[in-house]
């Protein structure tokens, strides 16, 4: 994540979002008058079926009842070189010889299209009917597959965004992890991943990890491994003023860390997914940390080993999950860790998303996060909440709020503005079949409001109150899942600042 920040007066920003707000509505309201197409029970000729259902090898006219039920007679897979095709085939809602109605098979091809997209294995996917004859109707899936090999150098701000390491840290180059990162996806086409980092700077960090889907004969179960260490001469060691402090030598490390993890997971059908994990952690710090903040660890321990048991659900239902603009998708997590007074915590954690369209261009939707950890007396290492990671509060970017219970709600009102097609060198056209870069731009207002319990607060002020922020901003979307989010928000403290968000699914 990067941010960038610009100062602005309220009044500009208010004034800006009333505009973008009338836009909006005045387009919707304009679509929500617009008369109804009458509907009718005839046989449809081949330019009223829809177009999964159009012969694309013939000029015949193809003559469908609107009632008709269709076989599926046969299913062909075209563009999958290193794909399995029981990769593909696992998430496609039908099956040949099956039969169906004409627009629940119509919705099926839908599914399974956006199903294959979110695999992140493509760049495009076709579902389609390929020939009819009679009821009976043969299915074509057509994919483009993605690169799955990417080393490339490492440069990361350790910082939580952009504004904190330019304006709290002064662009500090000692606050930067450098060094090289491997991603290789769909190892042997069963799209499984491979991750090595290896870098240094900041952080001296090695990481790997190796995560396969599925491992049984009915693509249900599947497991993930991996493994962290690393150690670092600054560690965050309070919060203060909501803002993280520091302490740094240059002569010894102020923290040492690893950990190991085993994962396995369970997905009977498309949407539903159960992981169980177990995790071995480890963590050292210096005496000078214990004495500046006796409480980084229980009792000013410098050092905790524990293992951890979860649980994790999730449910997704959308359109493009990189980018969700339909759908619904649900995550909760439970864990327990630790089993000493002075390392144990048991922590339940739930995520909820929903959108639906207003529209040709026009989608709202609601995001919801919510926390607790018990008991409520933890050391400080097990306080952070807000503004850490993915999991932040929009308006408050640079602050973080450390709490052990508490969460947020989010509504935003995005309309899609246009759609480019960047031509790309005829030479990645010919090898990779890709004629084209796409991007995505959307508009959007935002609204979010949070609170976080801290039963040890200290000298912190946004904990143990409701907070409020809102804003505008334009995203993009392009190649390999990448987004850019280019916000300006304000919140109830009176501060202002216009945003950079990136996010890479990779």
């Amino acid at each position: 994540m990067l941010n960038f920040a610009l100062a602005l007066k309220p009044a500009f920003l208010r004034l800006s979002i009333l505009l973008i707000c009338c836009w909006l509505g005045r387009s919707v309201y304009a679509q929500q008058d617009t008369p109804a197409v009458e509907q009718t029970s005839l046989p449809l000729l081949q330019d009223s079926v829809p177009s999964v259902f159009r012969n694309g090898t013939s000029t015949e006219v193809v003559m469908v009842p609107a009632g008709a039920k269709l076989l599926v007679a046969s299913l062909t897979i075209n563009g999958n070189k290193k794909t399995k095709s029981s990769i593909i085939t696992r998430e496609i809602p039908f099956e040949p010889g099956q039969t169906y109605g004409l627009q629940q098979l119509a919705d099926l091809f839908e599914t399974a299209q956006q199903q294959l997209m979110n695999t992140t294995l493509f760049h495009s996917v076709t579902v389609a009917a390929g020939r009819f004859d009679g009821n009976c109707v043969e299915v074509v899936v057509n994919v483009v597959e993605r690169w799955y090999i990417f080393p490339f150098p490492y440069f990361k701000l350790i910082d939580r965004n952009f504004n904190q390491w330019l304006i709290d840290q002064g662009a500090s180059f000692k606050r930067v992890n450098y060094g090289t990162k491997l991603l290789y996806n769909n190892v042997t086409g069963r799209n499984d991943k491979i991750r090595v980092w290896l870098f240094t700077g900041y952080t001296q960090q090695f990481s790997f990890s190796y995560e396969r889907h599925y491992f049984d004969r009915k693509l249900r179960w599947g497991y993930r491994l991996s493994m962290n260490r690393g150690k670092a001469k600054e560690i965050n060691y309070n919060t203060v003023d909501d803002k993280q402090v520091f302490w740094r030598s240059d002569d010894q490390y102020a923290r040492q860390f690893s950990s190991v993890s085993a994962e396995l997971t369970y997905r009977k059908k498309l949407f539903a997914r159960h992981q169980f994990g177990i995790t071995y952690f480890s963590e050292q710090i210096l005496d000078t940390i214990s004495q500046l903040n006796p409480t980084y660890f229980s009792g000013g321990a410098t050092r905790v080993r524990f293992p951890e048991l979860s649980y994790r659900f999730s449910y997704q239902q959308v359109d493009y999950i990189p980018y969700p603009l339909i759908g619904k998708a649900y995550r909760i997590r439970f864990s327990k860790g630790g089993w000493s007074k002075d390392t144990r915590v048991w922590q339940l954690h739930g995520e909820a998303f929903r959108s639906w369209p207003l529209g040709p261009d026009y989608f709202l939707s609601v995001q919801a996060y919510a926390g607790i950890k018990l008991p409520f007396t933890q050391p400080f290492f097990n306080r952070r909440f807000l503004g850490y990671g993915d999991i932040f509060l929009r308006g408050f970017e640079y602050y973080v709020i450390d709490g052990v219970a508490g969460g947020y709600v989010c509504t935003s009102l995005t309309r899609e503005l246009t759609e480019l097609r960047v031509p790309v060198p005829g030479v990645i056209r010919r090898k990779k079949g890709v004629s084209h870069v796409p991007v995505r731009i959307f508009a959007r207002v935002f609204a979010n409001s949070g609170y976080v319990h801290n039963p040890q607060h200290g000298l912190n002020q946004l904990n143990n109150r409701v907070l409020q922020a809102g804003g505008i901003g334009i995203d993009l979307l392009t190649l390999y899942d990448i987004t850019f989010r280019f916000e300006y928000s304000f919140n109830q403290l009176g501060q202002n600042g216009l945003f950079l968000h990136r996010n890479i699914s990779f």
